[in-house]
């Protein structure tokens, strides 16, 4: 039979293999929690971006919804545009509209361009037998001016987040059909 032996030394193998591997599952959280973080950042960037996009478009579909718009673009336009838009009952962010709406076109509308049956055409039709749109004692419906025009508008909008700093705006075209004379007051 042959003595057991015990090793008089312990090298610390063991040990060192145990460090390394800590060290190594240390540098493996610490990177997982950057990666994470980096991520919720970005992600929480992006949800302000877009709050601020919804907010300045909120913002024009507002300020062109207003009845005032053709005739008083400029006094719309003077104030900014507070808008709740997680609806809580108060105002989140405020867009301006910068620089004020801009009409670039005009175009007077034909009667013959116009559809009797629609509402919204109805005011730009002059006389009754314009509005019904059909023949009268034979002759053919008019074919001179209505009393509308169309006007193309550039609307931009501006959101400056204070608390994200995120910075957007929104540049809208838009056509508007209204009286010609409205129109001939709110366009150069």
């Amino acid at each position: 039979m042959k003595p057991i032996r015990t090793p008089r030394q312990q090298y610390g193998a063991t040990l060192i293999t145990a460090l390394i591997m800590l060290v190594a599952l240390a540098l493996l959280a610490i990177w997982a929690f950057n990666t994470s973080t980096t991520n919720l950042r970005v992600v929480g960037n992006t949800q302000a971006r877009q709050e601020a996009l919804a907010v300045a478009q909120a913002a024009v579909e507002q300020t062109i919804s207003s009845p005032l718009f053709i005739k008083e673009a400029a006094a719309v336009a003077a104030s900014p545009v507070p808008i709740d838009f997680d609806n809580d009952g108060n105002n989140d962010l405020e867009a301006r509209l910068s620089p004020q709406p801009a009409c670039y076109r005009v175009r007077i509308l034909k009667v013959n361009e116009l559809d009797p049956g629609s509402a919204g055409d109805l005011p730009c039709l002059g006389s009754s037998s314009a509005q019904s749109g059909i023949e009268v004692d034979g002759a053919a419906p008019p074919v001179g001016d209505s009393l509308c025009a169309d006007s193309d508008w550039n609307i931009r909008a501006v959101v400056n987040d204070p608390r994200s700093n995120a910075n957007v705006a929104v540049n809208q075209g838009i056509a508007v059909r209204s009286l010609s004379t409205d129109t001939a007051n709110a366009c150069p």
